[in-house]
């Protein structure tokens, strides 16, 4: 496999099993552009580079192949895919449908070192937009999210969400750059940081909803740009809100 994946050493901690180590050395080839849309790759090289062997490494590409970020090709190898407007109005959904839920019953949950910790991840994204660094913000905003899911307890819910928002980064269609400045998107984050740390799961909930299906249309809008095709976005948009 070329590039190589020099994903390993750039983690914070090794994840817990052998599956969870290759479930992220995949998402972060995908973020660092090691592993790219449409390229064929071979199980073997993968588990070869990560010196671990192929049976946790097919366990891990099965997962994500239920969500649509890869695919198999039999005898040969398997394909990062990219998602279609159809699938990003469906993973937002998806996420609307986990999140809004997680995040109330975090809220409700939470004691003073939860709110201190979510409190920190949002400084942390604060110092990220001051020094224009999308690479650290958008990896705070995703360990931000990803604690709230830890806080409200549901380990499947936080690695879905993970998987999905690790396929919508393939058709390279983040809302940060071009359609909203960091601080724009700071600022969107703020009534959820704010409604949690007061306790409000009510408002918490209604503030994570308005985030994603706010940052939903403007991936779709993104997506659907080079067709130009306004019908199909009302469309798909209207399954976002559905």
């Amino acid at each position: 496999m070329s590039p190589s994946l020099p994903v390993l050493s750039a983690l914070d901690a090794p994840p817990a099993s052998l599956t969870e180590r290759t479930l992220e050395a995949v998402r972060q080839g995908v973020r660092s552009g090691a592993l790219q849309p449409g390229e064929l790759y071979s199980v073997y090289r993968l588990a070869e580079e990560l010196g671990i062997s192929r049976s946790p490494v097919r366990e891990a590409l099965l997962r994500l192949a239920e969500t649509g970020m890869i695919r198999f090709e039999r005898n040969r190898g398997f394909r990062v895919i990219l998602p279609t407007p159809q699938d990003i109005a469906e993973i937002v959904s998806i996420r609307v449908a986990l999140e809004v839920p997680a995040v109330r019953r975090a809220t409700i949950q939470a004691g003073a070192n939860d709110r201190a910790a979510v409190r920190q991840q949002y400084a942390a994204m604060e110092t990220a937009a001051a020094s224009n660094d999308v690479a650290a913000f958008e990896r705070h905003d995703q360990q931000l999210h990803a604690l709230l899911m830890d806080i409200e307890g549901n380990i499947r819910t936080k690695s879905i969400v993970n998987n999905l928002r690790d396929a919508v980064r393939l058709v390279d269609v983040s809302t940060v750059r071009l359609d909203r400045s960091l601080t724009e998107v700071l600022a969107d984050h703020l009534p959820i940081v704010q409604a949690f740390e007061a306790g409000d799961h009510i408002a918490a909930a209604l503030a994570m909803e308005h985030h994603l299906r706010t940052t939903g249309r403007l991936l779709l809008h993104r997506a659907l740009q080079p067709s130009g095709d306004a019908e199909e976005e009302l469309r798909l948009w209207k399954k976002l809100i559905d």
